[in-house]
């Protein structure tokens, strides 16, 4: 389980890094002059590279090896992140955000890689649960410790110090030792080809669900702290607690949901079962939640803040417990590539979108928690209707290659 620690390390230091934009949010728009559309484009520049190298990057992950993309991912976000404290203009923030974006896509495809040939079939749901309590436990420990930071030192100051210290995982990594890119027989793979991955159905429908969860996801780690000072009256350190509360219940919620779906599955549940139940339950709180928010008084806001937060952590071990199930150590690479990549779009058009609606509302929250909460019908529609059983993929010819090729 090091392998596992360290890869759920890298996704916890990649969703610190990639969230330090919006605890600082309230600071960096003042010293910029940055409107919420304008800040939205901030968000939408780190997705736009982020989501479409997503595929490229499955292919390439494949070619080098997860291990070696994976640092040089870790090595470029946390340049972007230190330079971000040295920014001085809206241009130099959308370059460095971009870069972010770049870095930051190798995680969840080189993650899915190496558990798909390393760990064994019982223990994946388990190390889904590890990797999902990393990433968002991220965004918990981020928000509350930096927004202590930026109330006392401002915000250039914090970034720069978690971005020497994102460097730091690399010693760790760099110590790791994988056998070649093996399957469990030992025997080695080849990579099914694209065209024979987009040919699932399956595909469509956890890619359609992955994302409708991430608009959700994404709009309340790019807004929450904005929504909770500008619209709620919370100062900084209040914002940074409740925030970073809510992400810790997420991230408790992500490691006890992979630990019971490991248990289900050594007792003889169905991975269809185990894994679309979660799914579907947190679409439909997230539907519910998302309409209710604006609208209710701050103590009723916060119960549903708390309840979405719940019901997200405890789907998130299945997002991508599905393609290392379903396609294998020879397919998952690029299955993970195309699902990440369509499930991050959300990442861009929300972002900017979810902006420009606050900005055409006067500052109201009402509109973008809306569309939000809509956009969880098109999950139910793919993770129910659309994903098939989740059993392993019959990829006829292409897999395990003779010895003596």
């Amino acid at each position: 389980m090091v392998l596992v620690g360290l890869i759920g390390l890298s996704l916890f230091i990649n969703y610190i890094d990639r969230g330090n934009l919006a605890t600082g949010a309230k600071q960096i728009s003042a010293d910029l002059n940055l409107s919420a559309t304008r800040y939205g484009s901030l968000l939408a520049a780190f997705y736009f590279s982020y989501t479409l190298l997503q595929l490229p990057v499955g292919a390439l992950v494949d070619r080098w090896g997860a291990k070696r993309v994976l640092a040089l991912g870790a090595t470029l976000w946390s340049l972007s992140t230190l330079l971000t404290g040295f920014a001085t203009s809206f241009p130099q923030l959308i370059v460095l955000r971009f870069c972010l974006g770049l870095g930051e896509c190798v995680g969840f495809t080189t993650a899915s890689k190496l558990i798909a040939a390393h760990v064994p079939r019982e223990k994946v749901g388990l190390a889904n649960g590890i990797i999902g309590f990393g990433y968002m436990v991220g965004p918990a420990v981020g928000t509350l410790l930096g927004g202590v930071l930026m109330a006392q030192w401002g915000w250039r100051p914090v970034f720069i110090g978690f971005g020497l210290a994102s460097l730091l995982w690399l010693l760790p990594w760099s110590r790791i030792r994988l056998r070649p890119e093996h399957d469990r027989d030992q025997t080695p793979i080849e990579a099914v080809p694209l065209r024979r991955i987009l040919a699932q159905r399956s595909l469509w429908g956890a890619s359609l669900g992955h994302f409708a969860g991430n608009w959700n996801w994404y709009f309340i780690l790019g807004y929450l702290p904005l929504y909770l000072e500008k619209a709620r009256g919370f100062d900084k350190v209040q914002m940074a607690e409740v925030a970073s509360a809510a992400y810790l219940v997420n991230a408790l919620a992500a490691l006890l949901g992979g630990w019971a779906m490991g248990r289900a599955m050594e007792k003889g549940w169905s991975a269809t079962l185990v894994c679309k139940l979660p799914l579907a339950s947190a679409q439909v709180v997230g539907l519910v939640t998302m309409l209710a928010m604006p609208v209710l008084p701050i103590k009723g806001c916060l119960a549903c803040l708390f309840a979405y937060e719940i019901f997200l952590g405890l789907s998130s071990p299945p997002y991508f417990m599905i393609p290392q199930l379903m396609a294998g150590p020879c397919g998952v690479a690029r299955w993970v590539g195309i699902q990440n990549m369509i499930g991050n779009f959300p990442g861009i058009i929300g972002m900017v979108f979810a902006g420009v609606l606050i900005d055409a509302s006067s500052g109201s929250y009402v509109t973008a928690f809306l569309v939000a909460g809509l956009i969880d019908v098109l999950g139910l529609v793919g993770w129910v209707l659309i994903l098939g059983k989740v059993e392993p993929v019959d990829w006829g010819n292409t897999g395990p290659r003779a010895a003596s090729s």
